[in-house]
């Protein structure tokens, strides 16, 4: 086993590498990895409903032969029902990865304290790691290289960002993020990924200029104004956010190669406009399907199964 990954860089650089070049065989021969984890159980625990991870993680699973469990907060009330420790030991009896989508970062802390299987993050408050590789998988699948590649994220600093940051900093990338004063990313995690860049070569820049970190960039990346929980925010949100929406005119000062990104699910008209989601050079949708394909990678990774 190797370990957690509830934040991009459990897996250090080295791993990074080694997950990413592994979705790409993934991807282009899933013939040669099916049937990899035969016999193996894979539990996957959503707090927090959700589309693209549900299925991309369970068709993954499946694909390489190991058998997914899939359970729902109401079925096990984490930190209510029955404390986090105690789930995490339950578990880890019957099951050979443990994968949680939940609310807080701190429980996923008190899983992986308390299990010796590997825990992965399926998306917490603080951070999204398995979107983070989806993402790389597929700028590399439009650049020569990720080093060197600058990225500019649009909108809330949130779990995404976060991941963003760090695992862009981690391959050598420039990662800007531009959001509405009092909105930007963890001051914790631009420091963790400023210290990282500044070993790779790669560089950090966040501020509130949206057009200026645009200006010239490789990758458009954007995300809901409100995420999930944050619903009450919305409307007051909707008014801050107005000027950060990705529309054809902010798109145009990114590079004329450039290409633009979304984890998904958009709000059309809002965040982004439907030009641009639409656009030829727009592939969210490639990004999608990654998600299934990084998870892939991150499963053989982690029970050493490559």
């Amino acid at each position: 086993m190797s370990g957690d990954f509830l934040t991009v860089d459990d897996l250090g650089r080295d791993g990074l590498g080694a997950v990413l070049a592994l979705a790409a065989a993934v991807k282009e021969n899933p013939a040669r990895y099916a049937g990899r984890l035969e016999g193996k159980r894979v539990g996957l625990f959503f707090e927090k409903p959700s589309t693209r991870t549900r299925v991309s993680c369970e068709v993954a699973t499946v694909d390489l032969g190991a058998h997914p469990v899939v359970l729902k907060q109401d079925e096990v009330g984490l930190g209510k029902r029955e404390a986090v420790e105690d789930v995490a030991r339950v578990l880890d009896r019957y099951l050979d990865v443990l994968a949680f989508r939940v609310f807080r970062h701190v429980d996923l802390e008190g899983l992986a304290a308390h299990a010796a299987a590997p825990v992965v993050n399926l998306l917490s408050d603080l951070s999204h790691p398995c979107q983070a590789l989806a993402d790389l998988q597929t700028v590399a699948e439009h650049r020569d290289r990720l080093a060197g590649t600058t990225v500019t994220y649009v909108g809330d600093g949130n779990n995404v960002a976060h991941s963003l940051l760090v695992a862009g900093a981690m391959s050598g990338m420039h990662i800007r993020v531009a959001s509405p004063a009092g909105y930007g990313p963890d001051p914790a995690v631009v420091i963790k990924a400023t210290a990282i860049a500044a070993d790779t070569g790669g560089s950090v820049d966040v501020g509130d200029d949206a057009p200026g970190l645009v200006s010239g960039c490789d990758v458009v990346y954007t995300d809901v104004w409100a995420s999930m929980g944050e619903e009450a925010e919305a409307a007051a949100r909707r008014e801050l956010f107005e000027p950060y929406r990705v529309d054809a005119e902010l798109f145009s000062r990114a590079a004329p190669d450039a290409i633009f990104l979304h984890c998904l699910p958009a709000h059309r008209g809002e965040e982004v406009a439907h030009e641009v989601i639409e656009h030829d050079r727009s592939f969210v949708f490639d990004q999608a399907e990654n998600r299934m394909h990084a998870f892939k990678a991150l499963l053989v990774h982690l029970t050493g199964a490559a």
